[in-house]
């Protein structure tokens, strides 16, 4: 009957934005609302089934699904708190949805806290992708550890893009007084571009069609000459993109945003929508055979600068963490 909850009513009733007048309209939103969390938790309860070693970090997990408990129940309490101010416009029908919908909702508390007695955390440590399923400009990850001042790097990583035109912004990495510092961005029919200091150049990658894909990028200093890999391939190389020049240390590292300050000012039509993984930065151009052992799954190279591990990403705005298809998952993909 949802009583436990009755005396969160009112609390941050408006972060969810102004809900439509309409008493029908607000169900259905209701309704959507509920599905995806359906949707989520189903998804989560059956990477959970599937993972099968216990011995990894079940705190970690576990305050995870707490805090993702804690944020759906927070977006349903302001909805069904919308419900109870409109209850002067519903009718009966209306009840009788709210009613199943809290029932729905209590059923899916169970389940998460089912879910919490019994699960462990990822595989390993870099064994997860994040996932930033909506175009807007407040769902991201942020990479704990910052650069060290470079004179060459190179930037992998596992992606799906799920948006069309344009994947918008993987990744970018901003200092103070140089917002694009580094950027990977492909925005609305531009081709995808890296910038560098500010500095362009286009990349012949395409990336676009929703499936998985294994990206590289080496750039050094000297000329500023840059490569660009796909799936193992070096598609494209240059030169003169911002030459002579060292990356400044001390900036932030955001996956799925495109900063316009650092840390901020995100346009949510640059936004990365869907998910990546194994985003790793060593501090030196990689030999193409290494990238291709990479990509092809024969061997996992953490990165020496920034290494793809649970406890360095953080995501916020509703971005998630879920345990990642294996190697040869995403391989197949292609």
């Amino acid at each position: 009957d949802g009583k436990p909850w009755k005396k969160e009513m009112g609390k941050g009733k408006d972060t969810m934005g102004d809900l439509p007048r309409d008493p029908a309209q607000v169900i259905d939103q209701l309704s959507r609302t509920m599905q995806t969390l359906k949707d989520r938790l189903e998804s989560l309860e059956h990477q959970l089934r599937a993972n099968v070693s216990y011995a990894a970090l079940p705190n970690d997990l576990r305050e995870m699904l707490q805090r993702r408990l804690g944020d759906l129940e927070r977006q349903l309490l302001s909805k069904v708190a919308e419900l109870e101010d409109e209850k002067s416009l519903l009718h009966n029908e209306t009840s009788a949805h709210r009613q199943k919908t809290e029932t729905a909702l209590n059923a899916l508390l169970e389940r998460v806290s089912e879910l919490e007695k019994g699960s462990s955390a990822f595989k390993s440590p870099d064994e997860f992708k994040v996932s930033l399923p909506l175009r807007t400009n407040y769902l991201y990850g942020k990479i704990k550890k910052t650069l060290p001042e470079l004179y060459a790097f190179t930037v992998c990583l596992w992606l799906r893009s799920s948006a069309s035109p344009g994947i918008g912004t993987p990744f970018s990495y901003a200092v103070p007084g140089q917002a694009n510092e580094i950027v990977l961005i492909e925005w609305g029919n531009n081709p995808i571009e890296l910038l560098i200091n500010d500095k362009v150049a286009q990349l012949p990658l395409f990336i676009s069609d929703g499936k998985w894909h294994h990206i590289c990028i080496t750039w050094t200093t000297r000329d500023g000459m840059w490569e660009a890999f796909q799936d193992g391939e070096k598609l494209g190389t240059g030169e003169n993109l911002a030459p002579w020049h060292p990356i400044k240390p001390g900036g932030v590292l955001i996956l799925g945003q495109e900063q316009d300050t650092v840390g901020g000012r995100f346009d949510a039509t640059q936004a990365f929508v869907g998910e990546m993984s194994q985003f790793n930065i060593w501090d030196r151009v990689l030999k193409a055979e290494d990238i291709m052992n990479i990509a092809n799954c024969s061997t996992n190279m953490p990165g020496n600068i920034i290494p793809w591990v649970d406890n360095n990403v953080d995501v916020f705005g509703g971005a998630t963490k879920w345990p990642v298809e294996t190697c040869e998952e995403r391989l197949l993909d292609l």
